[in-house]
């Protein structure tokens, strides 16, 4: 990897100290920093951007988490032990099983102490299911946004204190000849550097996706999708563990989506396929198992002519899917079409009528007899659809990486020959995430899992560490 170098030095020297130094201030980054201040050490926050953004703010916003009382105030009993069983079942039993165990049974501590601590208001979905969750277990804020997550944990900071660092590009760790990491070297726009010194380093600047490069080697089958996530998720973190003896793994792993409106490149909530919608091509036949999951969609709808697919769906549906803000927004800017009939909703799409009324009344016929298609599909206990009709240009988009470096069940980063690096920690998407090597092993939720519960586990070891020096 080319990019974020470690160098050696006998006798670092830094302009400043700080207890802990956080890279990256997505909601990895700032649940850390929260949980870093909250255990009673003042970090250093550095962000690339001028504000905040991450990928978490292109994101729907919704973290999972079992046994909260924000289920329990509907009705929904859960605990950890089955949103493990859950995350491992969607990843094929491939998922990194240490992590898979530490944020499940985490991950509800995490969403209950941001809420009582800071403010967050979040609330269960519990109107509709994501795939592969036994229960309902997705937790957001009001708009269901990710903007609005990334934006609250910012005021959450601000309002604790915490120094944050914009335009603040860190390219380099500094350790010393023993090979502990000592600080790190910030780039400024206009060139100059910074050099800060930290007892404790947390990694929380995100995989790779937004490198090329390591797209085409690791997922070559989206190499060409839509990219929807952060333009600086560029691998730093993925070099530095390299460049350290760190262990990598499951760099394969992947979340991509098959339902980004195309061309207003606006997310559609899977809601509307989960509620009993379905995905057509342009010749306008289903060609997969769209219950299967959103991730594995992305290279689902990139298959297809044009890479392009469209979301059927009815007025019901989107009623419900209208919750989401991203949602809303595809709505006005005119992505949603409708119409009272199929007849006429082919012809707004522009698809061979017979085929897609052929289409429609196959899928119709299924859910009345609650039978399981060619594909894999059940439909049993589906609603059927009923007009108003409603159709959405999509196409596959990769959201971020889910590949990255091994962790213990304190954020510690391990090392491919044993053991761990004591000062150093990684949380969301530089640590390896818990959906295994494939994008079907990604269940819904899993980048904002392992960025809001490692990252408060991260924040937490961070100041301990820092504080035992």
């Amino acid at each position: 990897m080319s990019i974020g170098r470690v160098v050696t030095e006998a006798d670092p020297a830094f302009e400043i100290e700080v207890p802990v130094a956080i890279i990256g201030a997505g909601a990895a980054g700032l649940v850390a920093a929260l949980s870093c201040l909250d255990a009673g050490v003042e970090p250093l926050l550095l962000e690339r951007d001028p504000v905040p953004r991450g990928s978490t703010s292109l994101s729907a916003g919704l973290i999972p988490a079992a046994g909260t009382r924000f289920q329990r105030a509907h009705g929904i009993e859960d605990d950890a032990e089955t949103f493990a069983r859950d995350i491992q079942k969607k990843a094929h039993g491939q998922a990194e099983p240490t992590t898979a165990r530490t944020v499940a049974e985490n991950a509800g501590r995490a969403i209950e102490w941001l809420a009582d601590r800071h403010g967050l208001d979040f609330s269960v979905v519990h109107d509709f299911s994501y795939p592969g969750h036994t229960h309902r277990r997705m937790h957001g804020l009001p708009s269901r946004s990710g903007a609005e997550l990334v934006d609250r944990l910012r005021s959450a900071a601000e309002a604790a204190g915490v120094p944050l660092l914009t335009e603040a590009r860190v390219t380099t760790l500094v350790a010393d000849p023993s090979g502990r990491l000592r600080g790190l070297v910030a780039t400024r726009p206009d060139g100059s550097q910074e050099r800060i010194g930290a007892k404790a380093i947390v990694l929380a600047c995100c995989g790779y996706a937004g490198n090329k490069v390591l797209v085409r080697k690791y997922i070559p089958e989206l190499a060409d999708a839509v990219y929807f996530g952060h333009p600086g998720n560029e691998g730093e973190a993925l070099s530095w563990g390299e460049q350290i003896g760190a262990q990598l793994r499951d760099m394969t792993g992947h979340q991509g989506h098959g339902s980004v409106a195309h061309p207003q490149g606006i997310l559609v909530s899977w809601a509307v396929i989960m509620e009993g919608g379905f995905q057509v091509n342009t010749e306008g036949r289903r060609f997969w198992n769209e219950s299967s999951g959103y991730s594995e969609a992305g290279v689902a709808v990139m298959g297809q002519p044009g890479a392009i697919a469209w979301d059927v769906f009815d007025s019901r549906i989107a009623g419900i899917t209208a919750q989401f803000e991203d949602f809303r927004q595809a709505q006005a800017q005119g992505a949603v079409i409708s119409a009272e009939t199929p007849a006429d909703l082919a012809r707004l799409m522009k698809l061979p009528e017979d085929v897609f009324l052929a289409t429609f009344a196959e899928v119709a016929a299924l859910k009345r007899d609650g039978a399981t298609d060619g594909f894999g599909r059940n439909w049993q206990g589906v609603a059927p659809l009923a007009g108003p009709l409603c159709a959405v240009r999509v196409t596959g988009a990769l959201f971020h990486s889910q590949g990255g470096l091994v962790v213990d069940e304190g954020a510690r980063v391990r090392l491919a020959a044993g053991g761990i690096v004591p000062n150093l920690f990684a949380a969301g998407g530089a640590a390896c995430g818990v959906s295994g090597p494939e994008a079907g092993g990604y269940l819904s939720g899993n980048g904002l899992l392992s960025a809001v519960t490692l990252g408060r586990i991260a924040g937490q070891g961070a100041a301990a560490a820092a504080g035992h020096d």
